[in-house]
């Protein structure tokens, strides 16, 4: 039975889209999303009877920018609240296209030990 797009997400299967896993790896963190709701206000699932939470498209890819910010990026949560709260729009490929990659950081400072190494020489 694969859902549309479009239709509301159980908080299982919304762990299961974003790859959460937990430390011990024998249950779905779902507990890591509740804790996001409390901390950004601008997520907002359906929270039926019994507390089920049902999550929207809107709501998947706003856990998508927070995944990807707090876990591949690194930054801190209250980082990411000022990312959220600016109004202009974030998109994923902006934050990965400004982010500096291990191989590119390493790139970057061979060539800066190159130009130390070249500038000993006029001593």
């Amino acid at each position: 039975m694969n859902k549309e797009d479009n239709s509301y997400k159980t908080i299982s299967e919304v762990v299961k889209i974003l790859n959460l896993k937990s430390k011990k790896g024998d249950s779905l963190p779902t507990h890591t999303l509740r804790f996001w709701e409390k901390e950004f206000k601008q997520i907002k699932p359906k929270i039926l009877t019994g507390n089920r939470r049902y999550y929207d498209k809107k709501n998947i890819e706003l856990l998508k920018k927070i995944h990807f910010l707090l876990k591949d990026q690194g930054m801190t949560i209250k980082g990411v609240k000022k990312i959220l709260n600016n109004k202009e729009p974030l998109k994923l490929d902006e934050m990965a296209d400004n982010s500096i990659r291990a191989d590119n950081l390493k790139n970057k400072l061979n060539k800066i030990s190159n130009i130390v190494k070249s500038l000993k020489k006029f001593k």
